[in-house]
């Protein structure tokens, strides 16, 4: 397969889960401040300390209130890592694989850029109820994953695929973790109220785990729902689960045996997959929760130099990544 092409696909599925896992932050952002009543507005502001794009933020928006944020996080066609700017991303990419993807992958990328498109224009509807803006841009992505499950060929293209969602969604899930650290909860005497107890179900729900987990877990606390949205062997959105199913798809592509590497790219992942299977997390606690995530989110960026190296070096690289802090 030509570098252009795997990269294409490889950015086209980043790029579409990346605009759903913003619709995410916001989601469970816009749930809480009804649920606690809590409309102050740095919490609205942490949200952009989450992407780490706090000085671009400070560049465009003279103040960090509730429209401003939303603006910047969902429309902006100016912010690189807006969900317009994702969704616009992503149809282009999907444009020059066209003769690889379903047609009706295609149309529905395409529909879903000009939907978002629309609503750009008219953000009045966006800022008084994100809610529903970020339900339709969940499930349109959600619908896609299962177009490309079950309509693809699972060869090099598909491969590809989703090695770029399940890299997006691995960082993306650790940043879900981080508005934790950096929006939720206000006070240090909060920690094991039932402000921290709805607060942490807030984050399951924002990764669509909430059922899983009481389910398999049951009482909410946070030990127990970091160790699922971290190191779940069999949760298709927690940290390790995406890591695993990564390493994978490189395996698969380059053919090397699982317990080998033959790039960078396998190198890296395979060490931070069994960093991740023999941590335990009372030491991830002990180190500090936004302090790993942090760690893993640089790891994460890494792999994803190497994928660039290994496989698209001939191409322009992106600059594609949330900054880190």
């Amino acid at each position: 397969m030509l570098s252009r092409v795997a990269d294409s696909l490889y950015w086209m599925s980043r790029y579409l889960e990346r605009a759903e896992n913003i619709a995410r932050f916001l989601d469970v952002n816009w749930h809480l401040t009804l649920d606690l009543a809590m409309m102050q507005q740095n919490h609205w502001s942490a949200l952009v300390s989450v992407t780490g794009e706090r000085k671009l933020f400070e560049q465009r928006y003279d103040d960090d209130t509730k429209d401003n944020v939303i603006r910047f996080l969902t429309i902006d066609p100016d912010y690189p890592n807006s969900i317009y700017c994702c969704l616009q991303s992503a149809r282009e990419n999907a444009r020059a694989v066209r003769d690889l993807i379903p047609i009706e992958m295609w149309e529905m990328i395409n529909v879903f850029f000009h939907q978002i498109e629309r609503e750009a224009k008219k953000p009045g509807i966006v800022f008084e109820n994100p809610y529903m803006f970020c339900e339709e841009v969940k499930k349109r992505n959600l619908t896609l994953s299962g177009l490309a499950q079950d309509t693809m060929d699972h060869d090099e293209a598909w491969l590809f695929f989703n090695l770029g969602k399940m890299l997006e969604r691995a960082d993306k899930t650790s940043r879900i973790i981080d508005v934790k650290y950096f929006v939720l909860l206000p006070h240090l005497q909060d920690v094991g109220t039932i402000i921290d107890v709805v607060q942490w179900a807030a984050m399951l729900k924002a990764t669509s785990s909430f059922q899983a987990y009481r389910h398999r877990v049951g009482i909410i606390n946070p030990t127990s729902v970091a160790e699922f949205m971290l190191m779940d062997h069999y949760f298709p959105r927690s940290v390790l689960y995406c890591l695993t199913e990564a390493q994978s798809f490189l395996h698969e592509i380059s053919g090397t045996r699982i317990g080998y590497f033959g790039n960078d790219a396998e190198k890296m992942i395979g060490q931070l997959c069994a960093e991740l299977s023999y941590q335990s997390i009372e030491d991830i606690f002990v180190l500090g929760l936004h302090e790993f995530t942090d760690h893993l989110q640089l790891q994460m960026n890494r792999v994803d130099e190497a994928v660039f190296k290994t496989f698209f070096a001939v191409s322009e690289p992106h600059q594609n990544d949330f900054i880190e802090e």
